[in-house]
């Protein structure tokens, strides 16, 4: 287990019983019981030390400290061993490792408020991902890979858009917890088998370390991923020059070394988007951050239909709505 006090970056599945408040409190009590057994057993194959698990009344965060994959395998591991309405999302982002009022484990942070919004994203017994998440996921195999699909993007009540990707691959053959310390799951002609991870084989794949460190896009912050702690550290220091302030320092995870830094377009979160009858209002302090934020729309489909213009001391530009 981390230190209390660390800010990391590490993946975060979010998991709500739908409807859950409008059930009788007898009700309520049987769902989440029924829920415990299967997230308990879903945990099983990850040690008590790589996860954080934070109750939430109708459902449950939990932080993955290790592997990427692990908050995958126990999404689809729950999915595929529950007829319970789920909604689930996971995120990969920075967390802070806290301890609460009675001095257990706890995370807050962007890195568990983004698996939530992704989360509300979802239907019942879908499992949704950010592009964080996919980033780094599909990245691990080709296998990987493959459980992918591309949803578009979400709109939050922020205002904040999110690139979400549905998992939409079965689960069976699921390894028991002795198999899993040498083993992940991967999927195989719409079925999973295991994919070797034990270290003898690890040690046989062929990786170079000098190679540059990887920059991805997860809204308001940048995850950067590579093989080497200098590389990752060498990118930090790119990007802090030309502003960006370093959330999360480099943090070994499974074979790569991960960090996470704020986006460089932050500003652009001053901005104010109201839609009207089709048309997106954009408002804020600066016109660079107004031109970044109607970028933004833009490229999810918008049309800027009024260029950005001063009034009452406020930039403002309107869009109209486009398909998605």
């Amino acid at each position: 287990m981390e230190s209390p006090g660390r800010t990391l970056v590490c993946s975060v599945l979010f998991l709500d019983i739908v409807e859950y408040s409008k059930k009788s409190v007898a009700d309520q009590i049987g769902l989440k019981q029924s829920f415990n057994r299967v997230l308990s057993k879903a945990l099983d194959a990850v040690a008590a030390r790589d996860r954080v698990i934070l109750d939430t009344g109708d459902g449950a965060a939990i932080a993955f400290l290790g592997d990427p994959e692990d908050a995958l395998f126990v999404a689809l591991t729950i999915r595929e061993n529950t007829e319970l309405p789920v909604r689930m999302g996971v995120n990969l982002g920075p967390v802070r490792l806290v301890k609460d009022i009675n001095g257990q484990a706890n995370i807050i942070g962007d890195g568990i408020n983004v698996a939530q919004r992704v989360m509300s994203f979802s239907e019942p017994g879908q499992l949704l991902v950010s592009r964080s998440f996919y980033e780094v996921a599909s990245r691990l195999s080709d296998d990987y890979a493959n459980l992918f699909t591309h949803e578009g993007s979400r709109s939050d009540k922020h205002v904040r858009e999110h690139e979400v990707y549905s998992v939409v691959a079965e689960f069976r053959n699921r390894p028991s917890a002795e198999e899993n310390k040498f083993s992940k799951p991967g999927q195989r002609s719409g079925s999973w088998h295991a994919i070797d991870l034990s270290l003898e084989n690890a040690k046989s794949k062929a990786y170079d370390e000098n190679q540059p460190a990887q920059i991805f896009d997860a809204g308001e912050h940048l995850i950067i991923s590579g093989y080497s702690k200098l590389r990752v550290d060498e990118a930090l220091n790119q990007l802090a020059e030309v502003g960006s302030r370093v959330i999360s320092s480099a943090t070994r995870v499974s074979d790569k070394w991960i960090a996470s830094c704020e986006h460089p377009r932050a500003h652009a979160r001053a901005c104010k988007v109201v839609t009207i009858e089709g048309k997106q209002i954009v408002t804020g302090p600066t016109r660079e951050a107004v031109t970044t934020k109607v970028e933004e729309l833009v490229h999810f489909g918008a049309t800027l239909v009024s260029e950005i213009r001063l009034t009452h001391g406020v930039w403002t530009a309107v869009c109209q709505t486009g398909e998605r």
